[in-house]
């Protein structure tokens, strides 16, 4: 690292540190390569030259010139990389998440902008585990609807969706989770609650022979077999002893305070992405902001997101 000074702590040590754009630099180096030392992303060269004026690299074996943003979600990105990390430090470290236009008046950037920061962050933050979860301890599976009444839509999202007037619509989203007692949560965006759709989740995301939690719903009577399965039925009884879905129903207050009370508005076709943020810091909420943050920003490589797909121009 060129500054001397010791990794913040705070917001405001951060503002202070990442002042340098060299400090920058260095900082997403050492978490991206190992050592810091750059690989070129052409040729995988490791010998290359630093242009000091441009701070950018030159490969000795291909003559490429490479900045630390190539092959990350700063690609093509004219932000430099002092408004990217103190972004990535207020979504990371917010608890019940930020909006676009916060983030635009906090680090000085457009509204339009700020958006599209908080969608590559969130893919950065997408968890790429496959260990299941169960191991050593009960599992809670649930689903919730997420989304707004249609008689408080703008005219313009009933025509895309077409909703008509006088007609009945919730067009509402499912999501299904399922979460470790006092550990991780998974959830994800599925089309139907369907048995089908909602065995074929638990069976990818739960240790088969696992401790499971459901509520009645029918569709999960398809894991007895696999998994010691207790239900509670919510029309009598919420706790039965060590059997309920307390924890996954707190994930979903959590989730749906942030969408609600933060975001406002979440546009369907968007959902997943304010789940990956949501999953990720609850995944990460026992990390102190320095190690949160940190752990964001090496999960930048291989994951760029172009605003034509990401607004479905592309």
């Amino acid at each position: 690292m060129s500054s001397s000074s010791p990794l913040p702590q705070t917001l405001i040590e951060a503002v202070r540190y990442f002042e340098d754009p060299q400090t920058c630099i260095d900082f997403v180096a050492a978490l991206r390569w190992t050592d810091g030392k750059p690989v070129c992303p052409a040729c995988e060269g490791t010998e290359h030259s630093y242009l000091t004026t441009r701070r950018i690299w030159k490969c000795k074996a291909c003559k490429k010139q490479f900045s630390v943003k190539v092959g990350t979600i700063f690609e093509d990105s004219a932000l430099p990389l002092d408004k990217w990390l103190l972004s990535i430090w207020l979504i990371a470290n917010s608890k019940n998440g930020i909006s676009s236009h916060e983030l635009h008046r906090s680090v000085g950037i457009t509204q339009k902008s700020a958006w599209f920061v908080l969608h590559r962050v969130r893919l950065a933050m997408q968890s790429g585990s496959i260990e299941k979860l169960g191991a050593d301890a009960v599992v809670e599976v649930d689903e919730t609807f997420v989304g707004g009444k249609a008689k408080n839509m703008h005219a313009s999202a009933k025509k895309r969706r077409g909703i008509t007037q006088g007609v009945v619509h919730s067009d509402k989203t499912v999501v299904v989770g399922a979460v470790e007692r006092d550990g991780t949560v998974r959830a994800e965006v599925v089309a139907e609650r369907d048995t089908a759709t909602l065995v074929d989740f638990v069976k990818r995301n739960v240790r088969e022979g696992a401790d499971l939690h459901t509520d009645s719903l029918r569709s999960y009577r398809r894991l007895d077999d696999e998994y010691a399965h207790e239900v509670v039925d919510h029309m009598v009884e919420y706790v039965r002893g060590q059997v309920h879905t307390n924890g996954i129903e707190n994930f979903w207050s959590l989730l749906k305070r942030g969408l609600n009370g933060t975001y406002i508005s979440v546009d369907a076709d968007h959902l997943h992405r304010y789940l990956d943020e949501r999953v990720y810091t609850f995944n990460h909420r026992e990390q102190d902001d320095l190690p949160r943050f940190a752990d964001v920003v090496g999960q930048v490589t291989g994951r760029r997101l172009t605003y034509d797909a990401l607004t479905g121009k592309a």
